[in-house]
């Protein structure tokens, strides 16, 4: 399988660990993306644009990333927080009254970017077009009773986190968080990624499916998803209801489900896209602005839950809105802040080392956090960093 792209000189092992995803981890299509210190210093790409197709996957093929999209979101909050318009230590219902029912009051905005509010689960799930409709789920979000007191655990919000981000982006600007993030994220950082995809778009982006693959080799743990898996078999267990929060399950091909705006699950991106992302939030990308302030930055990676989650059903570290570097979702170093999306996808910045890094992929593979085929291109690119940081 022929691999495209470029490598800057010192990242020839990325390259090399791109290749035997596709040998080894049964990879139909992917891109990955680094830039260091602004600049991209890996632009890779193979295999088919479908995940079942014969096109070949080009430069700018995009594909949906699941739940990286929930960092994309965080981002947007951040944004509006460096900007003074979103408190992270108010009460959510300052901003959503209708929030304030059922026992949610007292429930603070940065825990639902902790996935501490206590909501991963709606008792009425969602049909895919109530879901994508965000007055609907905002309603039913609002209304749910918390199943754990909100700030004194966490759970993973697998789907109620795009109305609980997507409300409040709502509520202080008047504007979708997809819309927010067009105009304030990814035209400032000249990046391909939409949450809710323009029609314009589509012809770029590919079919994903479920794939099947090796287990990993040795060094890629796959305990922790497995135990996951176990948790999700169980109809009655939170890991079950959180992810069932839509039902049935959308159709992740289907037009009307990549138009709609689901900041925990639907973003569309390149890799390329992902990682421009990053970067710009961590400095200038090709002279372009950054997005974020040093205290910004250094609030993005502040640990606000660890340990037990309540849904993943493994130890889980967050910050508010991404993923922290664990044994969970081993990231670059414990510096990094990111986002994984269910059965590949991956994106994250870590500042101290300047890189940015975007992985997507049309073979989605069971498990939550740490696909394999991510984690070992970022494995290649900490080999990478060894002698340039002698």
């Amino acid at each position: 399988m022929d691999v495209n792209g470029t490598v800057a000189e010192g990242f020839e092992p990325v390259k090399d660990a791109f290749a035997r995803n596709f040998e080894a981890l049964g990879d139909r299509g992917a891109a990955v993306a680094v830039y260091r210190d602004g600049h991209r210093v890996v632009d890779l790409w193979g295999g088919t644009k479908d995940v079942d197709g014969t096109a070949p996957w080009q430069r700018d093929t995009a594909q949906i990333v699941r739940s990286a999209t929930k960092g994309v979101a965080a981002a947007a909050l951040l944004l509006l927080h460096q900007r003074g318009q979103l408190d992270l230590d108010a009460p959510v219902g300052a901003y959503w009254p209708e929030y304030k029912a059922a026992g949610k009051e007292h429930t603070r905005v940065w825990h639902l970017l902790a996935h501490r509010a206590g909501v991963p689960v709606l008792d009425r799930p969602l049909t895919p077009a109530e879901a994508a409709d965000p007055v609907l789920g905002a309603e039913a979000v609002a209304a749910q009773t918390p199943v754990w007191e909100p700030g004194t655990q966490h759970g993973y919000h697998a789907q109620t986190y795009s109305w609980l981000t997507g409300e409040l982006v709502r509520r202080v600007t008047g504007r979708s968080l997809g819309a927010f993030v067009a105009e304030e994220i990814a035209a400032p950082a000249a990046a391909d990624v939409w949450v809710g995809l323009p029609g314009d778009r589509a012809a770029r982006v590919g079919r994903v499916g479920q794939i099947d693959a090796p287990v990993a080799p040795g060094g890629l743990r796959m305990r922790a998803k497995r135990s996951v898996a176990d948790a999700y078999a169980d109809p009655g267990s939170l890991t079950r209801r959180a992810f069932a929060a839509i039902t049935p399950l959308p159709d992740e091909n289907d037009p009307a489900y990549r138009a709609a705006v689901l900041p925990a699950s639907n973003g569309i991106a390149t890799a390329d896209g992902l990682a421009r992302v990053y970067a710009s939030l961590i400095g200038e990308v090709d002279g372009g602005a950054r997005l974020f302030a040093p205290d910004t930055l250094r609030l993005a990676a502040a640990e606000r839950s660890a340990g037990p989650d309540r849904v993943l059903v493994v130890n889980t570290r967050f910050g508010p809105g991404w993923m922290l570097h664990g044994g969970a979702s081993p990231l670059l170093s414990p510096a990094s802040f990111g986002h994984p999306g269910r059965g590949g996808a991956l994106a994250f910045a870590d500042p101290e080392a300047g890189i940015a890094f975007g992985y997507v992929t049309n073979g989605f593979r069971t498990g939550v956090t740490a696909d394999p085929r991510a984690q070992a291109l970022v494995a290649a690119v900490r080999k990478a960093l060894e002698p340039l940081t002698r």
